[in-house]
């Protein structure tokens, strides 16, 4: 039997201390290694557009899940049960879409930054509605990533003491930043691969132990019901979060908007030669995401089996109170010694390798759409290294978002939807009349993302018509399109030049 048993707490062993100062010094040791090779912005930011679609599509995957996903998957298997796996289900919609429609139109233009393409289709002023919303978008997103792995899982597994958590948060970053800004995105994806081996791993393994623990495979799963998980239907119902059409829904507006317009995504997709390789690229990202959804739902149904059978490591609080924080507690009482460690370098992992593709890609954007607007040709090597300063000024914003996003209240994935995805939609809404709508004007376009960003604020934080946090997406979505669509036609129609 496993210590799970005998007690409810414990300290880390110096083995898993070890492992987690090998795990950072490798990390480091990666950036170090690839900082020799990048002579241009171009190898920095892009890798020299030579990148393997099978290098990118796990970096892309890696970078995705973070450790929003590695923690509140678990918890929302936990409190809602099986509905998490309906999104899986949009998945081949999903490559559709985004592999045969959005890649080809992207990789056409050769860009460094997303956001040229706005300004090549629509005007300066979109492109720049454009490049505030990702930076707001990916600030947010890493700010929360920070928050989840200090405040809420390292919290929950170390059991430290609450001042240590700007420090600790403030180490991950620097750590962070420090190999980013060393091997810029080869080094970034590299990484990303042996993070992601690592955190699946360590999932993996959870499961494995729950199951050995309880006698069998089949012991994880309920046997009868559990009364909170309640009941779901099929249809789509916005005041209903439940639902198998509305997490369809979900998950293939949230992987179409990223895909067609997070330059996290765009970026890897223009490190590839050409469309055919970018598709394949998405193809195996799309294809380890469904591995690692299918995994960390495991996951929460092994902690639910596991702390439901020892009840008492509840310490007398519903286990629907504690679903984010069973399987960072799991990790530190329900593994031997060194296991521990190497199950936290896996949190780690899926922060770190986040982490630095948001710093990167971020550095980028800010670099493409501002700063280089009044840097005059020739000055390659200056560019260079001010993106890489960047990043360390990124970090630092990034650490002060994170004392702000815990805040917010709700669950994790109520958060994570609030906060994380708020401009995921108004964002495509710009890529999307820049790309696929002919008339599409740069006055109804901005005007249209304006709306979608204010109806998507108004749903997260007001309960707007009563519509349920996985509704925030597809309305402002749709809404906007609509608008920037209306407004465009208005906008034609004054200056006489509606189209016939």
């Amino acid at each position: 039997m496993f210590r799970l048993l005998q007690v409810s707490s414990r300290a880390l062993s110096f083995l898993d201390w070890t492992i987690l100062i090998i795990y950072g010094a490798g990390m480091l040791g990666i950036g170090w290694y690839y900082q020799r090779k990048n002579k241009t912005k171009e190898e920095y930011l892009l890798g020299g557009r030579k990148m393997k679609p099978a290098s990118i599509g796990i970096s892309l995957f890696a970078t995705l899940v973070s450790t929003l996903s590695y923690i509140t998957t678990p918890g929302e298997m936990i409190l809602h049960g099986p509905i998490i796996f309906a999104g899986a289900l949009a998945f081949p919609l999903v490559y559709v879409i985004v592999g045969w429609w959005i890649i080809p139109a992207i990789m056409k233009t050769g860009v460094t930054s997303a956001y040229e393409i706005l300004e090549q289709k629509l005007g300066l002023s979109v492109r720049l509605l454009g490049t505030v919303m990702f930076l707001l978008l990916r600030l947010l997103w890493m700010a929360t990533i920070i928050y989840v792995t200090v405040d809420v899982a390292l919290y929950s597994v170390i059991q430290f003491d609450k001042a240590y958590v700007p420090w600790i948060a403030g180490l991950l970053t620097i750590i962070t930043v420090i190999y980013t800004t060393m091997g810029g995105l080869k080094a970034v994806v590299v990484t990303d691969i042996v993070q992601s081996c690592i955190f699946l791993g360590g999932a993996l393994l959870s499961v494995i132990i729950v199951c050995w623990h309880l006698g069998s495979v089949g012991a994880i799963f309920p046997k009868e019901w559990p009364s909170h998980w309640g009941t779901f239907a099929l249809k789509f119902d916005p005041q209903q979060r439940t639902t198998l059409a509305n997490a369809m829904l979900s998950v293939l507006v949230w992987y179409v908007c990223t895909n067609g317009s997070d330059q996290i995504a765009v970026q890897r997709y223009l490190a590839t030669p050409d469309a055919k390789t970018a598709r394949r690229s998405f193809k195996i990202a799309l294809l380890s995401d469904m591995f690692a959804s299918t995994l960390l739902a495991l996951v929460g149904l092994s902690m639910l089996a596991y702390f439901t059978f020892n009840s008492g490591l509840l310490q007398g609080k519903p286990i629907t109170e504690q679903a984010d924080t069973l399987f960072p507690r799991f990790i530190l009482i329900g593994l031997p010694v060194g296991l521990s460690g190497l199950l936290i370098s896996g949190l780690l992992a899926a922060a770190m390798s986040s982490l630095s593709s948001g710093l990167n890609s971020v550095s980028s954007v800010i670099a493409e759409d501002i700063l280089n607007r009044f840097r005059k040709d020739g000055r390659q090597k200056k560019s260079l290294q001010q993106i890489k300063k960047l990043s360390f000024v990124m970090g630092i914003v990034i650490m002060v978002l994170s004392f702000i996003v815990a805040r917010v209240s709700g669950n994790l994935y109520d958060i994570i939807m609030k906060v994380v995805n708020l401009f995921v939609a108004p964002l495509f809404v710009l890529f999307f009349m820049a790309l696929f709508v002919p008339f599409a004007t740069e006055r109804g376009t901005f005007l249209g993302g304006i709306l979608a960003v204010s109806i998507a604020v108004a749903i997260a934080f007001w309960g707007m018509g009563g519509i349920t946090v996985l509704w925030i997406m597809p309305v402002s979505l749709v809404a906007g399109i609509l608008g920037a669509i209306c407004f465009s036609i208005i906008d034609r129609s004054i200056k006489g030049r509606l189209p016939a």
